[in-house]
């Protein structure tokens, strides 16, 4: 069936909170929310009180008295993401990794082998369910964009199957946020022209599109509503840029608290890069105000790298470009990224050669905290203050 619905998006249901209920048979049933001060995750019976990740824990219990908070265990998260993946990897070879809770399978080769892709999606959240103990949702669909919506709107613990020749009937039937890249801001860009659905997204054409919101995301958006997405379930590729983010709950957050966040941030994204031998040559700061907005800052340096300071100096020069902005809308998280990654961290020396500038101090750094642990160095900006958890990611 090389045209037909072959691609799987299979995500597993709100997975830190999951695995808390599995490991904990007092918390089945009942709401939980993982993370005290921030909420890192709840479960759907916090869901449904209004709880939602990244909310601030002291709004979280006013809505939900009765949830259970836990503290994350970072570890746990890690290894029952590997059991699953394990099972994807074991049901077909082409398995894209999204995150650690989320992949695309591809299963067009197996049609004879396995069965239908229903069979096959059916059989794979049976395994997860019996051998990870995890709910997982399986989309299944033609193409990536498409199985990504199916498994979204079949949440949770569902399985949606979106055929060939009802794509577009399901499809545009749904609300504009469903679209990738649709959020708060190109939502309400589109609701001001009232236009809600994505069908009605799919009527006004490419131009009227562009107009309203650019060339880039009108084009984008248009091909997602006529269900174009061309891309392939891709495997072994390198990660295209390795990030870390925090959420910080509701201010106010001072300057210095915030800029002992990016330093917290910065060293533990290019420790990171160093682990995996990659440099990169553009620093991104992401940043979400108290309206859930979000705005995205970049810099691109003049060669790649590593170095922690470099790239911390690049991190705060854009956050000192947003104080004002913050200062007015408030802040609930940041981020920073560092992508156009090269292939092998090599790094090409000019002259001078800035005493500064090397990689002595990052390497001895590195060295004490892989044996001695993560904690076991500190910035003086970060002491007395509680840092975030490392969330577990895919391996590079």
């Amino acid at each position: 069936m090389p045209d037909g619905a072959n691609i799987l998006h299979a995500d597993l249901d709100a997975f830190y909170a999951s695995v808390e209920q599995r490991d904990d048979p007092r918390l089945r049933g009942r709401p939980v929310i993982v993370g005290g001060g921030v909420v890192l995750a709840c479960s759907y019976e916090a869901k449904r009180r209004g709880v939602r990740t990244a909310m601030g824990g002291r709004q979280a219990r006013a809505l939900c008295p009765e949830a259970i908070v836990v503290p994350p265990r970072m570890k746990a998260y890690a290894e029952a993401s590997k059991a699953v993946f394990a099972i994807f990897r074991d049901t077909t070879p082409m398995v894209e990794g999204l995150s650690i809770d989320e992949a695309f399978l591809d299963v067009a080769g197996l049609y004879r082998l396995e069965g239908a892709p229903l069979g096959i999606a059916r059989r794979l959240r049976e395994r997860v369910r019996a051998e990870a103990g995890l709910a997982i949702t399986v989309g299944v669909a033609r193409t990536k964009f498409l199985a990504k919506v199916a498994s979204g709107v079949a949440k949770p613990d569902g399985l949606l199957v979106v055929p060939p020749d009802g794509e577009l009937t399901f499809l545009h039937a749904l609300p504009v946020q469903r679209l990738w890249g649709v959020g708060v801001v190109t939502a309400a860009k589109l609701h001001a022209h009232h236009v809600t659905t994505v069908g009605q997204v799919a009527r006004l054409g490419e131009a009227t599109l562009v107009s309203m919101l650019g060339e880039g995301q009108g084009r984008h958006l248009h091909a997602l509503a006529h269900n174009r997405d061309p891309r392939p379930v891709v495997t072994g590729v390198r990660r295209r840029s390795i990030g870390a983010q925090r959420a910080l709950g509701r201010g106010p957050h001072p300057r210095p608290f915030q800029e002992a966040v990016l330093a917290e941030l910065t060293d533990r994204v290019t420790r990171r890069m160093r682990a995996a031998n990659r440099a990169g040559r553009t620093v991104v700061l992401r940043l979400r105000f108290a309206d859930f907005t979000r705005v995205t800052r970049s810099r691109t340096l003049p060669r790649p790298t590593a170095h922690t300071q470099t790239i911390l100096d690049a991190v705060l020069a854009l956050h000192a470009a947003a104080v004002s902005e913050i200062a007015n809308r408030g802040l609930t998280l940041v981020g920073l990224a560092v992508t156009n990654l090269d292939g092998d961290g090599s790094a090409q020396l000019e002259l001078p050669f800035d005493v500064t500038s090397g990689d002595e101090l990052d390497t001895a750094l590195d060295r004490v905290r892989d044996r001695f642990g993560s904690a076991a160095l500190t910035r003086a900006s970060l002491l007395g203050r509680r840092q975030g958890p490392t969330v577990p990611l895919l391996p590079d």
